[in-house]
């Protein structure tokens, strides 16, 4: 009973998030798909009758989603369900696990990122990935930075100084290690190391940033400095973050994709999936009912 008056209480600050910016916003669509902003967007992502195998286990079952650019996507759902695996498979990071298949299609920017021509080192320059736990490398904050840089060409020094500074300013990060650039990573604080590893992945200038529950090992302070992070990005970025946390799924995402059993239940803006869902299941999820 106890965890299930919790879960209620994370529902309801959830909710009362849209309730206090509907003072001070226009009401957003709930239009399928449909962007709340009033500027048309192009789609960036979309995903036609995608299925993906681990052997014989059927882990994302016929996903269906259009995602637009410049928009904060977050995924939510039980463990398990599929939302991981569906975020690597943007970027093909499951094409290194033995004995997996996937079977449908992919697009980025109108190409199928799954045809037999697709270069996947490029895709994976253009569609950018930050891990769970921050994975900085035993190389300098600067050398951590300018790393994939040089592994794509890039010799000139003044040029990745230049993206470096530049990355760990987009990344929210500059001014915290501006004097520190020589030191180990393991130096700065979890937060830090987990806006560094952003910063990795913005220097070699992706199209798409995913984000695979980037804040689930932070605490509140540094948490919220991630967050106020993803607002400042989705100017130059379509984002796509899986979060086992509902506020902050309420907080960062314009829209929202809710998976159960490897199933796309319900996608649409993230103040009608936590206010009014379509689907009851949906509803039973965000009230705290199970997961």
């Amino acid at each position: 009973m106890q965890g299930t008056a919790m879960k209620n209480e994370k529902f309801l600050n959830a909710t009362s998030i849209f309730r206090s910016q509907a003072t001070t916003q226009t009401s957003s669509k709930s239009v399928r798909g449909e962007s709340a902003s009033p500027v048309k967007k192009n789609i960036k992502i979309k995903v036609e009758s995608f299925n993906f195998y681990y052997g014989n286990t059927w882990a994302l079952k016929n996903i269906q989603i259009a995602i637009k650019e410049n928009n904060v996507v977050g995924i939510i759902g039980p463990s398990g369900c599929g939302k991981s695996t569906f975020l690597r498979c943007i970027n093909r990071m499951n094409d290194i696990i033995k004995n997996t298949r996937a079977e449908g299609f992919i697009y980025i920017d109108g190409k199928n990122i799954y045809e037999k021509d697709q270069d996947v080192v490029t895709l994976r320059r253009d569609v950018g990935m930050v891990f769970q736990k921050s994975n900085p490398f035993p190389k300098s904050v600067f050398e951590n930075v300018a790393y994939g840089l040089r592994i794509n060409g890039v010799k000139d020094q003044r040029v990745i100084a230049q993206k470096v500074e530049k990355s760990l300013k987009d990344a929210a990060i500059w001014d915290e290690v501006k004097d520190r650039l020589s030191d180990s990573p393991f130096s700065l604080s979890g937060g830090q190391q987990q806006r560094l590893c952003i910063a990795r992945a913005l220097a070699i200038e992706p199209r798409i940033l995913l984000l695979d529950e980037p804040a689930s090992a932070l605490d509140p302070i540094a948490t919220s400095k991630v967050e106020e992070l993803i607002h400042q990005l989705k100017k130059e970025y379509t984002i796509i973050i899986v979060t086992h946390n509902m506020q902050q799924a309420a907080r960062v995402s314009d829209f929202s994709a809710f998976f159960m059993m490897g199933e796309l239940i319900e996608y649409d803006a993230t103040s009608k999936i936590f206010t009014n869902p379509s689907n009851k299941i949906t509803e039973d999820y965000v009230t705290g009912r199970f997961g």
